[in-house]
């Protein structure tokens, strides 16, 4: 019989992250397969390509109408975009507050 081992305690099974942009919420695909091919994207692309690959990845699609409703530069744009990577991630995203503990 072969040896079976259960990790389901391991693992997170959390909700997908959400970005908050004035109000509207975009749910963020944080899926192995799509950090893998970000990855991939981000290593072979020039970063106009790059950033616009990754929206299709990132945000479905009706989170990216949502998006261009918003009428962003490209430069807000570019950092909705980096944000919703470094929240699946798990890097801290510079634009939030990191919250302070008091000793």
């Amino acid at each position: 019989m072969a040896k079976v081992i259960d990790i389901t305690e391991k693992l997170g099974f959390e909700p997908a992250p959400v970005l908050k942009i004035k109000g509207m919420e975009l749910t963020v695909n944080d899926s192995a397969e799509t950090m893998l091919r970000l990855v991939d994207i981000m290593s072979k692309k020039g970063e106009f390509e790059a950033i616009m690959e990754s929206v299709s990845l990132l945000f479905s699609e009706a989170d990216r109408k949502k998006l261009g409703k918003l009428k962003l530069n490209f430069k807000d744009f570019a950092a909705v975009v980096e944000s919703a990577i470094h929240l699946v991630t798990g890097e801290e995203d510079p634009g939030e507050n990191p919250s302070r503990t008091t000793t």
